[in-house]
């Protein structure tokens, strides 16, 4: 049988899997580490706040409600409005109302924020060159591309539950 959320496999600490998970654990973090500073240190910006910026540049009219921004960037609502609350004034998003749903708010990228992104943007992808994938040999991207497709599998596709009711 194979597992799934509701079935999950037996495991136990002396699983000859878990060191594959520690090692994930600490790449993770650390790479994830270096990129925040990296941006911190060439474009005063976080790697949350970097991820918000290509959220939203990604984003029909380059805007997005505060919970699916909330979703994609995966921070909570609190969390996403601290964000915000930042980059509206860094002048790099304006907040809305909602045209659809006058209780729900939305972030606007302005055309300073698209600018500051497409200038991170080279800080960032050579970051992620240098930092990941370097270590990995090119024959083993597409294994690694598998194995995390899978898991994200699991998962289903980004949208809040708001977004299931809705739909």
């Amino acid at each position: 049988m194979t597992p799934t959320p509701t079935t999950p496999a037996a495991l136990t600490a002396e699983d000859p899997r878990i060191p594959i998970w520690r090692g994930f654990l600490v790449a993770h973090a650390r790479i994830e580490r270096l990129l925040d500073e990296e941006l911190r240190a060439e474009h005063d910006l976080s790697l949350a706040e970097y991820d918000a910026l290509l959220q939203l540049a990604e984003a029909p009219g380059r805007r997005l409600r505060m919970h699916q921004l909330a979703d994609r960037v995966v921070l909570s609502r609190s969390g996403i409005t601290r964000l915000i609350d930042r980059l509206v004034a860094d002048r790099a998003v304006e907040r809305t109302h909602c045209a659809t749903d006058a209780r729900g708010a939305e972030a606007v990228l302005t055309p300073a924020g698209l600018d500051r992104l497409r200038d991170a943007s080279r800080t960032h992808l050579r970051g992620i060159a240098r930092h990941f994938l370097e270590a990995i040999e090119p024959d083993d991207l597409s294994a690694v591309g598998r194995a995390m497709d899978r898991v994200l599998d699991r998962f289903g596709p980004i949208e809040s539950s708001e977004d299931r009711r809705a739909g």
